[in-house]
């Protein structure tokens, strides 16, 4: 049984730990690190986690710990990534692997002389219909694809302080994910460059200083293709998350507005139950993701986003952030340290 270690129990780290604990196979959830979340230890008593620590870089000494995941902020990653493979301990991260491509790099690097395994957390991978269109699209179901859409509105409205939100959000944490999922379904092809806009529109009040809540991003990639992906903070209806890919022979659509396929229909019209969360709607998608990792802690050769994936969809956020601080496109070429 191998032993895990988590990094970071906030909204997102309290879900993992609960997932990786109660529903991953193969693993143990051992210890759960984290310099200030006040309910630390009574996460920890809940899933029966029998050590918790307030400095996560202790990890690295514990010659028990096998695996640490990561889902501390990200202006954490590199020095976390590069304390663990030091320390010869196999990493999960979530997205992104750091701020910037540069440290980005340096991170994947520390893995590698380690020899440690290392998977990113692009979750949507696995979600069932983005996981099914990545079938159809390799077996040549849409012929050649010309065209790549994708969508993510987070679920309103949205509670956050635009002077608490880092710069690039939007791009580094948010459509990460998109740009992940547009390079995996358009294989073999590289992004060459990249067009991008984005404002304050859900809080208005936050134009002119950094802070973007709402983006839309154009891809040129080396095969021809070209693809979007938008996003923004606050759709009042839901998590909304859709994507579609279009070929020569056909389409295929991803995601879907509601919950069910049930609807109401009364004296005031139809209606279609479209809330819910990340951690809500696409929870199995985070279950399959880590039993990936405990799978291939375990010697099983299974398909995984490793760190080429994270560093890709990193440039590709880092030439958005450009694209709109200048105002222009921006070749690859350009932020690909």
């Amino acid at each position: 049984m191998k032993r895990l270690a988590l990094v970071g129990v906030g909204r997102i780290g309290t879900h993992h730990a609960r997932t990786i604990a109660e529903e991953v196979k193969g693993v143990e959830l051992a210890v759960l690190a984290d310099p200030m979340a006040p309910h630390l230890d009574e996460l920890a008593s809940e899933l029966g986690v029998p050590t918790t620590l307030r400095d996560p870089f202790l990890i690295a000494q514990d010659e028990s710990i096998d695996a640490v995941v990561i889902t501390a902020p990200a202006a954490n990653h590199v020095d976390l990534i590069e304390a663990f493979a030091a320390a010869k301990k196999h990493i999960f991260t979530e997205k992104p692997i750091a701020i910037t491509v540069a440290d980005a790099k340096a991170s994947v690097a520390a893995a590698r002389e380690a020899g440690v395994l290392f998977q990113v957390g692009f979750n949507r991978r696995y979600a069932e219909s983005w996981a099914r269109a990545k079938q159809l699209v390799d077996a040549g179901a849409v012929g050649s694809v010309q065209r790549v859409h994708s969508i993510t509105r987070d679920p309103g409205p949205w509670p956050g302080d635009p002077a608490k939100v880092a710069p690039g959000t939007i791009f580094n944490e948010t459509l990460i994910h998109d740009f992940d999922t547009i390079n995996w379904l358009n294989d073999g092809a590289e992004p060459v460059e990249v067009y991008a806009i984005a404002d304050a529109l859900v809080a208005p009040q936050a134009k002119g200083t950094g802070f973007f809540d709402s983006a839309v991003t154009v891809i040129r990639y080396s095969n021809g293709a070209m693809a979007t992906a938008e996003a923004s903070f606050s759709a009042m209806y839901g998590y909304d998350l859709r994507g579609e890919v279009f070929g020569s022979a056909g389409a295929v659509t991803m995601g879907d507005l509601t919950n069910t396929a049930a609807r109401l229909y009364d004296s005031t019209g139809g209606h279609a139950d479209t809330s819910g969360t990340d951690t809500s709607r696409f929870h199995e998608a985070y279950r399959i993701e880590f039993q990936t990792f405990a799978d291939l802690l375990n010697g099983q050769d299974v398909d995984y986003p490793d760190a080429d994936a994270g560093i890709r969809a990193q440039v590709v956020a880092a030439a958005a952030i450009r694209s709109v601080a200048e105002g222009r496109p921006v070749r690859i070429a350009e932020v690909d340290e």
